[in-house]
């Protein structure tokens, strides 16, 4: 059987169910002039080549026109006024002629085999309705933190029950546990550009969240996905990002991001609407914590306190004491 990665020969491509989609790859960015370069060097050093490669400057003021403009027509650069990087990644959703998105942020890199893997298991499988993968994180300086699935608990699950195999099937069975304690990143998220449009894009005016704003939604009108358990990007952590310069407001941005979707997400599927409660329970719980290092112990408390309704379960009831105890 071919394998994901692999280049098809004459005979196994008999085999093949549908011919290798199109990618197109959306890269959004704002004043990651330094780092931008890097990021181009890594999609155009696919071994499938992406179908289109687009950055939507998103109101940079820096050096980053003249860096993509050095790549000529193989990048399709375009700028706008700075509204947000959901903003610029719809912009480049809705130019995109792939018939599948890809997105790498502007400081961030993909491996060589990110399309190609994907791309071979979609030719084989279209039913898939999205795919992910493994990422490394990575100091500025490139060198290596952790992988991400198996620092997960839904991953470390995934992976015991999948020794040894790259290509993991997901069903809706494991989309709750994936959006509880799972490893689903916008860099190795693959996804038709056609259920991206009926999904309306990524929520305007969130700073924090947006990504797995995205995902659960997606995962709410699944029903078959993809895993690949190789790393397929790298998530470079700088002090500096949006998240690290202020954390505490950065969870409280999550929170409420996450309580917003909550109540859009009615209707949605049992298993997701589980998975998404746990998030949001691990979210106030992680903001409660933060507030009771800082000493602001009403703050800490109020944190939890909503975990209670509308009925208290027993993981709730039991944040809460953790909380009080903290504050004793």
């Amino acid at each position: 059987m071919l394998q994901s990665g692999d280049s098809p020969d004459p005979i196994s491509s008999l085999f093949m169910t549908a011919p290798l989609p199109t990618f197109s790859v959306i890269i959004p960015n704002y004043n990651n002039g330094p780092t931008l370069a890097r990021a181009l060097d890594s999609v155009l050093a696919q071994t499938y080549p992406a179908h289109e490669i687009i950055v939507i400057d998103d109101g940079s003021h820096d050096d980053s026109r003249a860096v993509a403009g050095a790549y000529g027509a193989r990048v399709r650069y375009i700028y706008q006024d700075n509204a947000g990087v959901s903003a610029a990644r719809n912009a480049g959703a809705r130019l995109a002629r792939g018939e599948w998105l890809a997105f790498l942020d502007a400081d961030d890199t993909f491996t060589p085999e990110r399309l190609a893997v994907h791309a071979h298991w979609i030719a084989r499988d279209p039913a898939l309705d999205f795919l992910l993968g493994d990422q490394d994180f990575r100091q500025p300086d490139g060198s290596f933190m952790h992988h991400s699935i198996d620092t997960t608990p839904f991953g470390r699950d995934l992976l015991a029950r999948h020794p040894g195999q790259r290509e993991i099937a997901l069903d809706e069975g494991d989309f709750g546990p994936l959006l509880a304690d799972g490893f689903a990143e916008i860099r190795t998220l693959s996804l038709p550009r056609a259920t991206f449009e009926q999904l309306g894009g990524f929520p305007l005016g969130k700073k924090i969240g947006e990504d797995l704003h995205l995902v659960v939604r997606l995962c709410a009108v699944s029903r078959r996905a993809g895993v690949v358990a190789q790393s397929l990007a790298d998530y470079y952590i700088y002090p500096s990002s949006a998240i690290r310069k202020d954390v505490v407001v950065a969870q409280r941005n999550f929170v409420e991001t996450l309580e917003e979707l909550a109540g859009q997400m009615r209707g949605a599927p049992d298993g997701v609407r589980r998975g998404l409660r746990e998030k949001v329970r691990q979210a106030r719980l992680s903001l409660a914590y933060m507030y009771l290092r800082k000493q602001l112990k009403k703050d800490a408390l109020r944190s939890v306190l909503p975990l209670l309704r509308p009925a208290p379960t027993v993981s709730a009831l039991r944040d809460v004491l953790s909380v009080l105890r903290g504050i004793r």
